[in-house]
């Protein structure tokens, strides 16, 4: 069940595993046991549901028992947007604990049927064959390796697996609700189709994998510090956005298709409230977004640099400009 390029990746390294108590992280992490791969584990605690606090119980009886060690976090997220806010919080969190305690690898556990739901939800909106492909199973971030052993592998067997091992595992009762687009797409159509097809729907994400390599235009950097990256723009405006969407998902962050157009459109836009992105003649400047009081001199300077001003704070706050105004020749 375990792809043979993932648990590669994860021999004698240092990995933490994303952990829920649900039927995907809970056969991964008795799956990676079997393969005696080293890792600890991260739960985040949403008290969104009664069983909230069983499942943060249930992680720390398994670490206990099998002597990892966890990272738990209590997190409260609005209503409004949850889904998305949630996401984000837990990837703060596991970030975090990568940086401090310097794990190599994130492990979550996406399987099959996760992939089929983002591909057809992805094909609502409109989509090529590089946004059908939104996971990999090892993908390079700034600071980690997201690493997805199950990508390829159908949720209903991983729950043979559990019932075959007695493994006891929870059911989140969210994932039943009509009230989340994904939940719709799951119970009307991808269902059906992985009952069916699983093993044609892997092979073909397998061959689209292959066809994603050859599509998306490898970014040329021309500069990276900290979170600041400045990138060759390629000619073509679809290849542009697939370059900026690449970086950002190396950040931790996913772009919406409206946020794709609203770049496309105004060319200098912050994401989110947390990223500058600015298309400046042939390069494309990514930064996280700030604002302060710059003397004018810098900004004189950074004018006659051509550095795109919504990265300029950053840049001013982050005190490495004179390495860009060397490179600039300003």
């Amino acid at each position: 069940m375990l792809e043979k390029e993932a648990l590669k990746h994860l021999e004698k390294a240092k990995n933490l595993l994303a952990f829920s108590g649900g039927v995907d992280s809970t056969a991964l992490y008795h799956l990676l046991l079997k393969k005696r791969i080293p890792f600890d584990i991260a739960l985040v605690n949403y008290g969104t549901r009664i069983q909230s606090d069983e499942e943060e119980a249930y992680a720390k009886e398994l670490a206990a028992r099998d002597g990892k060690r966890v990272f738990i976090q209590k997190c409260t997220v609005e209503k409004s947007g949850f889904e998305h806010k949630a996401r984000n919080a837990r990837y703060r969190f596991f970030g975090e604990i990568v940086e401090k305690e310097g794990y190599k690898n994130l492990i979550t556990a996406h399987q099959l049927d996760d992939m089929l739901e983002w591909a057809l939800m992805q094909l609502c909106k409109g989509a090529g064959c590089v946004e059908l492909i939104g996971m990999e199973p090892v993908e390079k971030r700034d600071a980690f390796t997201l690493v997805r052993p199950l990508l390829y592998t159908p949720k209903k067997e991983l729950l043979n697996f559990l019932d075959r091992e007695s493994i006891r595992y929870f059911i989140d009762e969210s994932n039943h609700s009509d009230r989340f687009k994904r939940n719709r797409i799951r119970k009307e159509a991808a269902s059906y189709l992985m009952q069916e097809c699983a093993d044609g729907i892997a092979r073909s994400f397998k061959y689209l994998k292959k066809d994603k390599e050859k599509l998306l235009p490898e970014a040329k950097t021309l500069f990276s510090k900290m979170e600041l990256a400045i990138l060759k723009k390629p000619q073509n405006e679809t290849a542009a956005i697939r370059i900026i969407d690449k970086e950002l998902k190396k950040k931790g962050y996913i772009l919406s298709a409206a946020q794709k157009d609203e770049i496309v459109k105004s060319r200098s836009v912050v994401i989110g409230g947390e990223w500058a992105v600015e298309i400046s003649n042939d390069l494309i400047w990514i930064a996280p977004y700030r604002t302060a009081n710059m003397p004018k001199e810098f900004k004189d300077r950074c004018r006659r640099c051509g550095i795109a001003p919504k990265v300029r704070p950053y840049i001013f706050e982050e005190e490495f400009s004179e390495e860009l105004f060397s490179l600039f020749g300003c």
